[in-house]
């Protein structure tokens, strides 16, 4: 199981997932019901915005983009429906 993602909630009651890497959070989190939100699961909409703590790889242009809009100050913001996981991570809604 050590090639598996765990993905952790603090401050929430939702208990810690684990997938397999690069595996689709929106899609697994939705199904699942997560403390996360989604709306358009495309990058566009900002829904789903949270806070990593974790090895994460950077932010596409696009996603990046929107970030510089939605939490300019912060560089641990990322649209969750964005995020490509390939080790443990925290994340935590940022609210708009």
């Amino acid at each position: 199981m050590s090639d598996l993602c765990k993905i952790s909630f603090p401050g929430t009651d939702y208990p810690p997932i684990n997938l397999q890497p690069h595996q689709n959070l929106s899609e697994h989190l939705t199904i699942h019901n997560s403390p996360v939100l989604f709306g358009c699961r495309t990058g566009i909409c900002g829904t789903c915005l949270v806070e990593v703590i974790g090895d994460i790889p950077l932010p596409q242009l696009d996603e990046q983009e929107m970030l510089e809009t939605l939490a300019p100050n912060n560089l641990g913001a990322r649209l969750a429906c964005q995020l490509d996981l390939t080790n443990n991570v925290e994340i935590s809604r940022l609210e708009l």
